[in-house]
């Protein structure tokens, strides 16, 4: 019997009764919409024979909203089309009760947050993904899924991930720091910068946000402008990067806490130039995502170690869902980012890895909780006073 499994541990304990999950999604970033899709999956397929479920949500203005079924009143404010119709829903999940309380930004006496043993946000991007909502949870003591607030600030911001990946000799792109500030003040001298240092073609990306929102590839000078245009209207901080040569996409969904274990891998293949936002969320955009990827044994241990080394880097913990490029040519395999809140519908790359490595949708979902359980015993361990 392991320690967790003794019937005196934290874990055991809180897993003997009824477990109170509140989803948190929406937030304030231009990744909402897909936040909204992903918490309906997790509400749908989550084991109401073990967990009740509270739904917190978020408008796009920072308003914490709840009572009755939170995700359809914030899909009335923010209509999506990556909303599945209730009636798609295999189990019911969706009709089933939910816990109605009022909601305050804060966790006081009688918040929703104060109620909850566990949180699951599944807030993608800015003011969910960056370490402001782990430190939110972090400060009303309640664990949550997924990574910490310096893993998640790290994860978030391209600049300082990249930073930690070289650190840790991991194998990346050349990329380079823009303040938007000094685009703003300085374009030519940004522009022959980027020009020298990388050359075309380079991709432009808000150093901050996810789901390709703001990114573009630049072949020439004027496609660079307006790409610096572009990414600078969502970040004051951006990243210019060499693009790989006729690269695939892969990825690989990462599991754990401290010994974290790697899925197979998947390949997505675009049909347009880049995995945009568009070819991401647009159902006729002809992107297919195969799972597994067809690569060979050895180069497939090589994306899970890699995936691993990059979670433990950033001391991740929960899930993260790590992307690479591996060009056709080389057979070089580069790191390209770790996605702390990876998009976790029932079809979205992070759980379908999983699924094909043996975990299912539902199964992935109580590994969570119960990992995050863990963290948080595990934290508790720690004085939080000094004793002479």
């Amino acid at each position: 019997m392991t320690n967790e499994q003794s019937p005196n541990h934290p874990i055991s304990q809180a897993l003997e009764k009824r477990i109170r999950v509140g989803i948190i999604f929406g937030g304030k970033s231009g990744e909402h919409e897909i936040s909204l899709a992903s918490a309906q999956g997790v509400a749908r397929a989550i084991d109401r024979d073990k967990y009740d479920v509270v739904l917190i949500g978020v408008t796009k203005e920072g308003r914490w909203i709840t009572g009755g079924n939170a995700l359809q009143q914030l899909a009335a404010i923010s209509p999506t089309p990556l909303l599945a119709p209730e009636s798609e829903s295999t189990n019911g999940a969706m009709s089933a009760p939910i816990a109605s309380a009022e909601l305050m930004p804060t966790a006081t006496a009688t918040s929703p947050l104060a109620t909850i043993d566990v949180a699951f946000p599944l807030v993608h991007g800015p003011f969910g993904e960056d370490g402001t909502m782990q430190g939110l949870l972090e400060l009303a003591d309640i664990p949550y899924v997924g990574a910490g607030v310096a893993a998640s600030a790290v994860g978030m911001d391209k600049a300082l991930m990249k930073a930690v990946f070289r650190a840790h000799n991991l194998p990346i792109l050349d990329w380079l720091v823009i303040l938007r500030r000094d685009w703003n003040a300085q374009p030519d001298d940004t522009i022959y910068r980027i020009e020298s240092v990388l050359g075309y073609p380079c991709f432009i990306k808000p150093a901050n946000l996810g789901s390709s929102v703001g990114v573009a590839k630049a072949h020439q000078r004027d496609e660079l402008k307006r790409a610096l245009d572009r990414a600078a209207q969502y970040d004051r901080k951006l990243i210019a990067e060499r693009a790989a040569q006729n690269a695939r996409e892969i990825e690989c969904s990462v599991l754990g806490n401290d010994e974290p274990i790697a899925s197979i891998p998947g390949e997505v293949i675009p049909r347009r130039e880049f995995y945009d936002y568009a070819a991401k969320y647009e159902s006729d955009s002809g992107t297919e995502l195969i799972v597994p990827a067809d690569l060979a044994p050895e180069l497939a241990r090589s994306v899970q170690e890699i995936a691993a080394r990059a979670f433990k880097a950033i001391d991740a913990c929960g899930m993260a869902r790590v992307d690479f490029f591996l060009e056709r040519g080389t057979q070089k395999l580069l790191l390209n980012e770790i996605n702390t809140i990876p998009g976790f519908t029932s079809v979205s790359m992070y759980p379908r890895m999983w699924q094909q490595s043996g975990v299912s949708y539902a199964d992935l979902i109580d590994r969570l909780i119960r990992l995050a359980l863990e963290r948080h015993a595990d934290k508790r361990r720690s004085k939080i006073a000094y004793e002479a």
